[in-house]
């Protein structure tokens, strides 16, 4: 219990004073999960939002296997990219591997099918209420897929966030294809493991809490956004009211029993 507790106190010491080494750390690991969110998100929510409103012959198989995505660990899709990156397979030439940009390119490539089913789900249950309304005024899938979504821009708001938390508490891909380098590819994760094997309880405990200090705002962020989108369809559906009411359309009615 002593060492708990004076490893707790050491990595506390090492968070208020600033560590250099630790700071290193925490800002490479936010780098490569926002990078590879931004990559992910642009890509995902275009095609999720497609996939929402499309309807095609072996959709139902193009879901199936998106699904199926969600389930690969995230060693499998490390080891796919090493695959990719090294020296004999098809992406040799770029020289990425034990890079910032493998990193990236796999935590990518792990929250893409995540940000692509999310999406898909918020924009098919959209189509399901205003889709109709949608299709009677002209509106091509394309076209559609985007009201929807901009429409739904609150709750993928969440979706982006829980794509980021997914990305920066991934420990096995970017061990793989980054190596673990120090000062060049340890993040986070890859450091609380390094360091916890090595001994060094302070640094990894310090890492520990800052990730889970990242998570906890993460969550907080997902609550706002859920009360900010609640906030907002109350005022709109209050505004709605207020115009009917000034172009002398009852808003409510209640006939009594006779």
């Amino acid at each position: 219990m002593t060492s708990i507790t004076d490893s707790a106190a050491t990595a506390l010491q090492l968070i208020a004073s600033g560590d250099a080494g630790l700071l290193a750390i925490v800002g490479r690991s936010m780098a490569v999960s926002a990078t590879a969110c931004a990559l992910a998100c642009g890509l995902g929510l275009a095609l999720g939002a497609w996939l929402g409103v499309a309807r095609f012959t072996g959709r139902a198989a193009v879901l199936s296997l998106l699904n199926t995505f969600l389930a690969v660990p995230s060693v499998v899709v490390g080891l796919v990219v090493y695959l990719l990156l090294s020296r004999s397979g098809p992406l040799g030439f770029l020289g990425w591997l034990f890079s910032f940009k493998a990193m990236v390119l796999a935590q990518a490539l792990l929250v893409l099918p995540v940000v692509t089913a999310l999406t898909r789900q918020v924009v098919e249950d959209a189509e399901g209420i205003h889709g109709e309304q949608l299709r009677s005024l002209g509106a091509r899938p394309g076209l559609r897929s985007l009201l929807l979504a901009w429409d739904e821009r609150y709750a993928l708001l969440t979706v982006l966030i829980a794509s980021f938390g997914r990305a920066i508490s991934e420990v096995g891909a970017v061990m793989i294809v980054g190596g673990n380098i120090d000062g060049f590819t340890r993040v986070m994760t890859t450091a609380i493991a390094l360091e916890t094997s090595k001994g060094d309880l302070p640094l990894a405990l310090g890492l520990g809490l800052i990730l889970l200090g990242v998570v906890l705002l993460l969550n907080v962020l997902i609550a706002l956004a859920r009360r900010w989108r609640e906030r907002s369809e109350s005022n709109e559906g209050g505004r709605e009211g207020e115009r009917e009411e000034g172009r002398g359309v009852p808003v409510r009615t209640v006939e009594a029993a006779p």
